[in-house]
């Protein structure tokens, strides 16, 4: 198939797919794992893990409600550690950059 603008629409999912699942260094996070806190799995391994946690599912209430707590603390964690990251990696960008700027003292006349 070849590409041209006509057909932007039919590989919009897949791009956006492919943006969401994408590691990024500022934040050594992909967004889908900034926002979700795992790994995103194509749908036949997510098919595949549904058959097990259904196997799986005979679960104590309080423990599954322990673990979510757990869960949570972890991706909060995981949400803080990619904040520092990106700012740490903004601030040695700038210091790069900014150590390349020029300085000029200017005169009147």
């Amino acid at each position: 198939m070849s590409s041209s603008r006509r057909d932007w629409a039919i590989k919009l999912d897949e791009t956006l797919w492919a943006y969401k699942i994408t590691f990024k260094t500022p934040t050594a996070l992909s967004p889908f794992q900034l926002i979700y806190g795992k790994a995103c799995h194509l749908p036949v391994e997510m098919e595949h893990r549904a058959f097990w946690a259904l196997k799986w599912l005979n679960f104590d209430s309080n423990a599954s409600a322990e673990q979510r707590k757990i869960q949570l603390l972890e991706l909060e964690e995981r949400r803080l550690n990619a904040y520092q990251s990106s700012r740490l990696y903004k601030e040695r960008i700038k210091a790069y950059h900014d150590k390349k700027l020029l300085k000029k003292s200017f005169e009147p006349g």
